[in-house]
């Protein structure tokens, strides 16, 4: 068995029309990359049937493509050994069992993904492959890697057109609030210098202006809010709609459990809609990747304080949050000052419960002593203490001159005149 080295140079690589090869490869449908990247890569390393196993995917990790006869017997129980065994980056050659018997194979390994991808070309022929050829292979397979994991990673047409929208929404009520206000504003002060009206009259004509321009308002920031805000049932039915086809023709049951009646018209930041419903659709994909799954319940709980959004499955409970980090559920639930619990019990399933805060986040308070580097904040606390220079520079093991370098920095950077203000700010911060 050998071992080859990735090799970035290649002549496939280097070649302008393998680069037209590859832009086809990358342009095809997800369903017909590999079939694809097979015919590309066939002029480099002649092969009848390839096979590939990405656990990342969660509906389809393992696909074959090539001879029919050859490739329906590829099973993804025989490329698990491989899975285990290549290391990312160094193509391997040698015999493995493919396809019911022992067959030439060459296996690439990517790491591009966080759960990584195998691609497996099997082989007619067992003479060794020069280590360009395989190089360009792993270079390739990198790519097509990359290039599926962004597919994936973006966010899907529906909720991105969304966000858009309402941006948009957003930007027109708020010129049409800036233009009623300053309407209002130039009518009552027409009314107030106009010198044919007398105080009665005048008074009248101010009262229906102002009434009218409050309405008009009034108007205006409900529009804003239907713009910034989602009733928590109508939030809960658009995930609903989005999980619906993912798992209506399949063997799984898909179960969904709304909030209650009395909180389904609780009014939702739409940022906080959008990111639970990226956080359970990111969570099903990923209970999905479990084997075996029969049945999956969702439900969204909301209270005063928080929506709590919970994903339980009936699997073989082993997802873990190393899992749902791979598909930046946490980073999502980070941004908002969320928390992601994982309870999985082996043998019983896994229930995954996403707690979003409905208040908005506390503002941290400054640290007044942020600006000061850390020899700084030490100089300074020897000033608290009533030191002088020369005994910070004693105790600091650094020269006067430095430490009225640092003194002089100190009160700049505080905004202070003098050394005792500095001590006062140190003992506050205390």
């Amino acid at each position: 068995m050998a071992v080859a080295d990735r090799s970035p140079a290649s002549p496939l690589v280097g070649a302008v029309p393998a680069l037209l090869l590859v832009s086809e490869v990358l342009r095809a449908p997800l369903g017909g990359i590999l079939s694809r990247l097979s015919a590309v890569l066939d002029a480099v390393v002649p092969h009848p049937a390839v096979a590939e196993l990405a656990t990342n995917c969660a509906f389809s990790p393992f696909r074959t493509a090539g001879r029919e006869d050859l490739a329906a017997r590829i099973t993804s129980a025989e490329l698990a050994p491989l899975f285990a065994s290549v290391p990312a980056g160094r193509p391997w050659q040698g015999t493995a069992a493919v396809g019911g018997a022992g067959r030439p194979v060459l296996a690439v390994m990517s790491d591009v993904t966080p759960r990584k991808a195998l691609l497996v070309l099997v082989r007619d022929d067992a003479a060794p492959l020069p280590e360009e050829a395989a190089g360009t292979v792993q270079a390739l397979w990198d790519l097509v890697t990359a290039h599926r994991e962004r597919l994936s990673a973006e966010a899907t047409p529906g909720p991105l057109a969304r966000s858009r929208a309402m941006a948009g929404e957003r930007a027109r009520v708020i010129a049409e609030l800036g233009d009623a206000h300053t309407a209002a504003l130039t009518g009552l002060l027409s009314v107030l210098r106009a010198r044919d009206l007398d105080d009665a009259a005048a008074r009248g004509r101010a009262i229906d202006l102002a009434v009218t321009a409050l309405a008009e308002q009034r108007a205006a920031a409900a529009r804003d809010s239907a713009a910034a805000e989602e009733p928590a049932g109508e939030a809960f039915e658009r995930l609903a709609a989005t999980l619906r086809p993912l798992l209506g023709h399949g063997p799984v049951r898909l179960e969904l459990a709304p909030p209650e009646p009395a909180r389904r018209e609780r009014a939702l930041a739409a940022g906080v809609a959008h990111a639970a419903r990226a956080v359970v659709r990111a969570t099903v994909l990923a209970v999905l990747e479990q084997d075996p799954v029969h049945r999956v319940h969702v439900s969204w709980q909301v209270s005063a304080a928080e929506l709590r959004a919970r994903v339980r499955d009936d699997g073989p409970g082993d997802l873990t949050a190393a899992a749902l980090a791979a598909r930046r559920v946490g980073e999502r639930l980070d941004v908002l000052g969320g928390r992601l619990d994982v309870d999985a019990v082996p043998g019983w399933g896994t229930t995954v419960t996403a707690s979003i805060p409905l208040a908005p986040p506390r503002v941290a308070r400054p640290d007044p002593l942020g600006p000061l580097g850390e020899r700084e904040v030490e100089v300074l606390a020897h000033l608290a203490r009533g030191h002088r220079n020369r005994t910070i520079a004693r105790e600091l093991h650094i020269s006067e001159s430095t430490v009225k370098f640092h003194v002089a920095n100190i009160l700049a950077k505080l905004g202070v005149a003098t050394r005792g203000e500095a001590a006062a700010r140190f003992h506050a911060a205390a």
